[in-house]
């Protein structure tokens, strides 16, 4: 079972159990006993702990270190609020706590203490113990930042070149959701985890064959390449669309973001988005579960670690999965599996890591997305169910892929880090692209074909990043260079029709026989280079925080021929991305940012019939600007943000015929957010995020001042959960999304209306014969609105899911 590293008031009662005995448990004598205590003592544990009572301090401490710390004690009363935040051993942390108190403690053992008052030694019978809460990882030196008080999100996340950062360090934006956030909202792919994020859309729909996301008001895409990174390294996640069952963190970072990770494959700059992946912890799991819904899917996972070694040095994690079943899809089955293994060795100065994945998924009659004519009036949406492809069209994916990492210090302030890695993605598929035709909704599967694509990509980075001091600042510097290279492949064969229907009366179609590609041709390669230099230099004990840094980041493309081989076009050209934040903390409750960072996209060649057609434009440069506020109370946080973004656009010069980048988008956003607990047994999640989008610069003046396609005046996610008084165990949970308006075509002629959907769930924990057991339910989309969910960059319009319903039970034995 998952416990959740909660930093809440309720552990210092539930979890504290009165024993009739003593527990001080003489210590060991001999020199070698003395050791062992010396080391355990010394041992560094991770601490975000913030209270008002010695109780609750004693509880989160033994939460967070797997301590059992005993009293038997008046505790007294304490002024204001104590925060214990960093990596320290539980001493430390305990002297921290009972400053100016009177009491301190006496160890009692292996991973035990007592209180003791200083002024009176005695009363140690029918002491109170606090029992320590298993948290994964345990014991094992760690670089994964605890969860926030709730379990939901994560005290903080990495950021690319600058490492992991907590959230009141980070001069950007960024929201790390837990693997108990995932498993409680029976995510299946991280597309579904991040619709908890109001600045982010996923607006494609869940019965396709692959996701895409919004970050801002800007495409991210997994077409192909994959704009996801795992562990920090890009090429290594498979791309269509990505399950949940190996990731034990999904981190956003909000904003472009070339400094920090390099340019995306495919050059996204609304956000980047990472995968960490799950690692054995400390205590040996065996999980095991079974879900059924969304539709007639049926499916389970086992999830299984071990540690080994004189130490817990080395350590395995499996993690599969199997489902299939009918979709809630009319016509569609669907059938997905996961497998994936992850090792590490994490010694005193050398740590090291070696994951492998594979992942499949199967789709007869995936759905896929709309298109419309010009000039159409968009059609009411027709029920969630409708689906507009045929049960004898299909997409089979299936995706390969590793990545070894390893991290060296080569001296107390001075570490040496590097990784490799890569994939395959091989998908085939048979299906078009149905189009609108008129506002009665006839359409016609459009660009029926036969395809076959092969994705081949690797990357490696390596790198150092050291401490130092400098006339009063203390310096964290790291210096990366970075390498990614893809080869796509694809094979194209046509139908000779195409079927049609409406999307009031889909029905069955007959077959049409589309003859399979005689091979799978290379149509581009593509290399991005980078070399980054960072300084994060911190000054009056951290309350100053300044980051500078820069990129120079080289782009190289090649695209050939399908029947020839021939190049046909190449693209090579290099830009500097630099990057300036700062971070003021007046208090330890208030973190004050402000960022200057750009992203960088590949240019578009001149499209064929321009007149400058095949003239390759130079890198797109994105650039932001940014400030907020973040707010952490120890059991609430939050945070308020404004950012203004502007993306170069290429377009045709209506008058001249000429291609240019001479266009510019630019979305400005105030996002509020909110995470954490309100009360002991009341927690919340999300936020809104206001978009005012607009074309500022365009070779065609009749684009200028409107509003790109899919971005929203307004995105709302909160998410409320209570833990209820009247049957223990029990959690209530519920879920409201809106979106507002989005237009579909650039002119602004055309739009889906807005949307509201309710989600409500539930879960109960008990123990059966000692086993931990979490049941989870929950219905999507209570009153089944009917509703166009999102409009893609392509314009693609996505159809809302129906109300469904969702059952899983996990048991740890």
């Amino acid at each position: 079972m998952e416990f959740k590293q909660a930093k809440t008031r309720t552990y210092s009662l539930i979890s504290a159990l009165l024993v009739s005995t003593a527990m001080v448990v003489p210590m060991a004598s001999g020199a070698m006993a003395a050791n062992v205590q010396a080391e355990i003592a010394q041992a560094i544990h991770s601490f975000d702990v913030s209270v008002t009572t010695l109780a609750d301090g004693v509880a989160e401490i033994g939460a967070a270190s797997g301590w059992r710390i005993a009293y038997t004690v008046d505790l007294p009363g304490i002024e204001g609020t104590r925060v214990i935040r960093g990596d320290m051993t539980v001493p430390a942390a305990m002297e921290i706590l009972l400053r100016g108190t009177g009491l301190s403690y006496r160890e009692t053992g292996e991973n035990a203490l007592i209180l003791i008052d200083l002024a009176a030694e005695a009363g140690q019978s029918g002491a109170a113990i606090v029992d320590p809460i298993r948290v994964e990882g345990v014991g094992v030196k760690s670089d994964l930042a605890p969860a926030y008080a709730g379990g939901q999100v994560a005290t903080g996340g990495r950021l690319g070149l600058l490492g992991n950062t907590d959230i009141m360090d980070a001069p950007v934006s960024i929201t790390s959701y837990t693997s108990e956030k995932i498993a409680d909202q029976q995510a299946k792919t991280i597309a579904d985890v991040l619709r908890n994020d109001p600045s982010v859309r996923a607006p494609n729909a869940a019965t396709a064959n692959l996701d895409t996301y919004q970050i801002r008001g800007f495409g991210v895409n997994l077409f192909n390449t994959g704009e996801v990174s795992f562990n920090g390294a890009y090429g290594v996640a498979p791309t269509y669309r990505i399950q949940t069952g190996f990731a034990e963190r999904i981190e956003v970072v909000k904003g472009p973001n070339a400094l920090l990770n390099g340019m995306a494959p495919t050059g996204a700059v609304g956000g980047a988005i990472n995968i960490v992946p799950k690692r054995a912890g400390e205590e040996d799991l065996n999980r095991v579960s079974a879900d059924y819904g969304q539709g007639e899917q049926a499916g389970g996972n086992v999830d299984f670690s071990r540690r080994f070694g004189e130490n817990s040095e080395f350590g395995v994690r499996f993690n599969g999965g199997y489902h299939n079943g009918d979709t809630y899809l009319d016509r569609q089955t669907r059938e997905a599996s996961l497998g994936a293994l992850a090792l590490d060795y994490n010694g005193q100065r050398f740590r090291a890591s070696i994951d492998l994945i594979d992942q499949r998924e199967n789709l007869n009659a995936p759905a896929r997305e709309f298109r419309i004519d010009s000039g159409v009036t968009m059609p009411d949406a027709p029920d969630g169910s409708t689906n507009a492809i045929q049960n004898w069209e299909w997409s089979d994916a299936v995706d390969r892929s590793g990545l070894v990492k390893a991290e060296y210090d080569a001296l107390d302030n001075l570490t040496v880090f590097g990784s490799v890695g890569g994939g395959r993605t091989e998908l085939d598929r048979l299906f078009g692209t149905p189009t609108i035709k008129n506002s009665a909704g006839d359409y016609i599967d459009t660009g029926l074909s036969y395809r076959r694509f092969q994705t081949d990509r690797w990357s490696v980075n390596g790198g150092v990043r050291g401490d130092f001091e400098t006339a009063m600042i203390d310096h964290t510097a790291t210096f990366e260079a970075t390498r990614y290279e893809d080869v796509l492949r694809q094979g194209i064969s046509n139908a000779g029709s195409n079927p049609s229907s409406n999307l009031y009366s889909s029905g069955a179609v007959a077959p049409i026989a589309v003859n399979a590609p005689a091979n799978k041709p290379k149509t581009s390669e593509s290399q991005l280079t980078g070399f980054a230099l960072a300084d994060t230099m911190a000054l009056w004990d951290d309350q100053l925080l300044v980051t500078l840094g820069a990129r120079h980041q080289s782009v190289a493309t090649d695209n050939y021929s399908s029947s020839t081989g021939a190049v046909t076009s190449s693209y090579d050209d290099s830009v500097v991305t630099p990057m300036a934040g700062v971070v003021v903390k007046p208090n330890e409750n208030v973190s004050v940012y402000a960022n200057y960072i750009e992203g960088l996209t590949q240019g578009d060649f001149a499209p064929s019939g321009t007149s400058n057609q095949g003239e390759a434009m130079s890198p797109y440069v994105t650039k932001q600007f940014e400030s907020g506020v973040k707010l952490d109370w120890g059991s609430i946080g939050g945070s308020v943000a404004v950012f203004q973004i502007t993306k170069p656009v290429g377009d045709t010069n209506p008058a001249t015929n000429t291609f240019s980048s001479d266009g510019e988008q630019r979305n400005r956003g105030l996002e509020i957010n909110v995470f954490g607990q309100v009360t002991s047994d009341i927690r919340l999640l999300g936020g809104v995020m206001f978009l005012d989008s607009e074309i500022t610069d365009s070779v065609d003046p009749s684009d200028l001042g409107k509003r790109p396609v899919g971005t929203p005046e307004m995105q709302i996610n909160l998410t409320g959960e209570w833990d209820t008084p009247f049957v223990k165990g029990l959690t209530l949970s519920g879920t409201v999304t809106h979106t507002s308006e989005q237009y579909v075509d650039v002119a602004n002629t055309q739009d889906i209306s807005d949307w509201t959907t309710l989600d409500l769930g539930l879960r109960y924990k008990t123990n059966i014969d000692n086993t931990p057991i979490t049941v989870r339910a929950a219905i999507q989309n209570v009153t089944d609105e009917k509703y166009w969910s999102g409009v893609n960059q392509w314009r693609f319009i996505s159809l809302g899911a129906p109300r469904t319903a969702l059952l899983s039970v996990t048991a740890d034995f």
